[in-house]
């Protein structure tokens, strides 16, 4: 039976998410249809607004005058999207003027850092990266505590986990997104060459044969980042795995990264090898996006945030989205989704407008700033009771509903030196170079993981 585009196939048989123990899909309860676009415009507005960092006058200092906020972010791409919901906030909260800036990816950490040092003209609201890379600011006392600020009580302990400190358990930030990973794929290619969905790991590789054999490239990845790679293993190989119920094995102590289970889930990811790029390891991010928005690959392993920059690069091209079947072996027997929270917005402990600031974050945890969130930048909100429009979007998050598992090397081993995902992607190039086999990549990775890590148990 095939899967309709818009739609996530097969539902059950799924290992529970959560990022403390296996946990009932009622932590992402089932979301009520968004309001009008006005409202939603203005409820990002809102949200949007505490995150501009303060160049102004203040609201916190002589009560005149405008307050700037300053927000930072490394989603430059989202400047129009917010430059929106900033003028609804603007026009609900005169005196408050939001500036937004968006900095290149790779070069947001050390600025970020060097903002969060200044005792003044940093910035108001920042764009915190999750889990691990979001505690050295914590720790060095760079973000304000938002526990008394922000009720955050009705979330999803695993998508609060993302702004939570390590050491002290407070929260220092409002997540923005979910993000869920599966396959995107070209419908018009796969139509071209009498292909659907595959129910199967077989149909897959099926399909990837008949595409290469018509010089189109079956898979777009990136071999290059470490992280895509780790993005990649976790959508195609989180099967092999059994899903979470390994990440809470390796937690506890009971196995590790030398795991058959977990060595087979790298091995089913280098078998795809043909199917990916030529010189796979040399080709960047942004050209992989390129080699699908191009039409010269038909499927493309990844997130849901690629969609909005996908549509934007190509606004002809006709997406669809499957979760990738369950590899043979696997100690499941239905496809999962991956997810996880794709950071939050925090305030900056020496903002001179610290009061609007919070005020604009607090906003940000509510149903209005959710559904703005969702119509503006086409991704899934964080808010617990907002659902995507978008039928890709909705479909992903019923995918995490149903039968989703958490993104392992983000959620569980994303706190040391290095991060779980950069230890895998690692791993994964030397596999796919043919420097290491499956068996010593998977020891290349416990003992990267172990440098810092120490199960529960």
């Amino acid at each position: 039976m095939s899967h309709p585009s818009t739609t996530v196939p097969r539902t059950g048989g799924a290992v529970p998410h959560g990022s403390r123990g296996p946990r009932s899909p009622r932590a992402l309860p089932r979301f009520p249809q968004p309001t009008t676009l006005l409202t939603a415009a203005l409820t990002v507005v809102t949200v949007l607004t505490g995150c501009a960092p303060g160049t102004g006058g203040g609201a916190d200092g002589d009560g005149g005058g405008e307050t700037t906020l300053t927000v930072w972010s490394w989603r430059p791409e989202d400047a129009a999207g917010y430059e929106r919901i900033f003028d609804a906030y603007e026009k609900r909260h005169p005196g408050v003027k939001v500036e937004f800036t968006g900095h290149k990816n790779t070069e947001y950490p050390a600025i970020l850092q060097t903002g969060l040092t200044q005792r003044s003209g940093g910035p108001d609201v920042v764009q915190l990266k999750p889990y691990g890379p979001i505690q050295a600011f914590i720790q060095a006392g760079q973000l304000a505590p938002l526990d008394e600020e922000v009720d955050l009580s009705s979330w999803p302990e695993e998508t609060v986990d993302a702004a939570r400190g390590r050491e002290d358990g407070g929260i220092y930030g409002v997540p923005f997104a979910l993000q869920t990973l599966g396959v995107l794929y070209n419908r018009e290619i796969f139509a071209e060459h009498g292909l659907e969905p595959p129910e199967t790991w077989d149909d897959m590789i099926d399909a990837a044969k008949k595409l290469k054999k018509a010089d189109i490239i079956p898979f777009a990845t990136s071999g290059q980042e470490p992280w895509v790679l780790a993005l990649l293993r976790e959508t195609m190989g989180a099967t092999r795995v059994g899903g979470d119920a390994f990440s809470q094995k390796v937690l506890d102590g009971t196995t590790d990264f030398t795991d058959p289970d977990y060595v087979a889930s790298l091995r089913a990811v280098a078998d795809l090898k043909p199917y990916l790029p030529s010189d796979v390891t040399a080709v960047g991010y942004t050209d992989a996006q390129t080699l699908f928005t191009s039409g010269r690959a038909a499927m493309y392993p990844g997130g849901g945030f690629e969609l909005a920059p996908f549509r934007q690069a190509n606004p002809d091209l006709d997406i669809g989205y499957f979760d990738a079947p369950v590899v043979p072996g696997s100690p499941v027997d239905a496809p999962l989704t991956p997810g996880f929270a794709d950071g939050s917005y925090g305030v900056n402990a020496s903002s001179q407008n610290k009061d609007a600031a919070v005020e604009l974050v607090a906003w940000m945890a509510t149903e209005e700033f959710g559904r703005a969130f969702a119509e503006e930048l086409h991704q899934i909100p964080a808010v617990p009771g907002v659902e995507p429009t978008d039928p890709l979007l909705a479909a992903m998050l019923r995918g995490y509903q149903d039968h989703g598992t958490p993104y392992m090397m983000g959620v569980h081993f994303g706190y040391g030196d290095p991060l779980g995902r950069d230890a895998e992607g690692m791993a994964l190039a030397s596999l796919l170079l043919g420097e290491l086999t499956a068996k010593e990549a998977g020891k290349q990775v416990q003992k990267d993981v172990a440098a810092w890590f120490e199960p529960k148990g």
